[in-house]
């Protein structure tokens, strides 16, 4: 079985910063690409980042410059780091690892449950 516990999420004034992190636990050999992704009520889940295990990124356009993806592959994290929060930003956000467990024959993409962003005017 392969986890994904975010957290950090928050109640924030716009312009603050949050940082959120993701640990996978489980019976991991690897992990490929981790994300976030969030969703605002009303609309669907968008991508917000992604990072490859070699470090290569993508960021939706409406947060370059301001949010950062980094992760630790030995401890199997990936954070967030979310500056100038606008209140378009709040949203509940979830991440993503493809994972290839050590009882799978291969790649699965989890999720995590999620945690609330909220960025107040």
């Amino acid at each position: 079985q392969v986890q994904l516990v975010e957290s950090g999420g928050d109640l924030v004034q716009a312009g603050g910063s949050l940082r959120l992190s993701c640990a996978a636990s489980g019976s991991i050999l690897s992990i490929n690409t981790m994300g976030w992704y969030r969703q605002a009520p009303g609309k669907q889940r968008e991508l917000v980042v992604t990072i490859t295990s070699g470090g290569n990124t993508n960021y939706a356009d409406s947060v370059k410059g301001r949010f950062t993806i980094s992760r630790d592959n030995a401890k199997n994290t990936v954070y967030m780091q979310m500056n100038s929060l606008k209140p378009e930003d709040t949203a509940v956000y979830y991440c993503n690892a493809e994972v290839l467990a050590h009882w799978s024959r291969g790649w699965n993409l989890y999720w995590g449950q999620g945690t609330q962003v909220t960025v107040s005017s």
